[in-house]
């Protein structure tokens, strides 16, 4: 029996939301036509605005709103499981929303939620600067879900800059990690594919790395060269720029070979305790 196969989609998202959907949606069928088992978007896929503000009209209430029905919607309707790329929702500050992905299972049911937790917060140029946490409220719980295929890894763009996260997803039971993401052209042309193959090679675990990869509103450019890397990091299908899926297998197989292969993970000297506030 083949191993099922991993959808990362790229998007190119704006500010209208109902554009944005329909264009997940094509993609989504796209990937399950292609014979993907699960499906993962990018961050921000329903909502990339010249103005972060413009998400907090869009929150979702804890019980999940529009955005949160469209992905359960379209799981059931094509018996995919879906990565939710990343909904804004609700908290008790008006002024910030959580940036929340969500693992939806094949019958439409939400499985689990990961609140973002490490902020894009930097100054890159003089011309650009990112203030995440100005709209965003950080989680603090790492999330490992079942799924068919493996115990997944949730983790959201910023997050591949902290491997002690991935490293507790690995130490939790993760045997595959979605990572959606809307890394800039800048850090992306430098960091992506080195952070994105480095997690899943000092983990043995596989990635799937979806991204926005074009021009948005307010001329914000994303890097794209969204890919799936297997345990041993090596980069399965990748898709450079522009809309598109990039497929993997998620191998169990090869997964407890290249453990067992090359056993690092048990010969470890140093452990560090997860400190979300340290």
């Amino acid at each position: 029996m083949s191993a099922p196969l991993a959808a990362a989609i790229q998007m190119v998202s704006g500010d209208d939301v109902a554009a944005n959907l329909a264009r997940a949606r094509a993609l989504l069928a796209r990937a399950a036509e292609a014979g993907a088992a699960v499906a993962v978007l990018p961050e921000n896929f329903a909502l990339l605005a010249a103005d972060e503000r413009v998400k907090l009209g869009h929150a979702e209430p804890a019980g999940g709103g529009p955005l949160t029905a469209f992905l359960r919607e379209e799981a059931a309707r094509l018996g995919l499981w879906l990565v939710g790329g990343t909904l804004p929702y609700a908290t008790n500050d008006p002024a910030r929303v959580r940036a929340a992905c969500l693992l939806v299972d094949d019958a439409g049911g939400v499985r689990a939620r990961y609140d973002k937790i490490h902020l894009f917060d930097v100054q890159l140029s003089r011309d650009e600067g990112y203030r995440e946490s100005a709209t965003i409220e950080p989680g603090s719980e790492p999330v490992v879900a079942e799924t068919p295929f493996g115990p997944v890894g949730l983790a959201v763009c910023y997050d591949l800059r902290f491997p002690e996260l991935f490293r507790l997803l690995a130490d939790r039971g993760a045997e595959w990690i979605a990572a959606p993401s809307a890394f800039t052209r800048t850090t992306g042309a430098a960091h992506w594919e080195v952070l994105v193959r480095a997690r899943a090679i000092e983990d043995q675990v596989a990635v799937v790395a979806p991204d926005q990869g074009g021009t948005h509103p307010g001329e914000r450019q994303t890097f794209g060269h969204t890919l799936v890397a297997d345990p041993w990091g090596t980069v399965l299908d990748r898709v450079e720029r522009g809309e598109g899926v990039a497929l993997g297998a998620l191998d169990r197989d090869r997964l407890a070979a290249v453990r067992r292969q090359l056993p690092a993970r048990s010969h470890r000297r140093l452990a560090d305790p997860w400190r979300p506030d340290g």
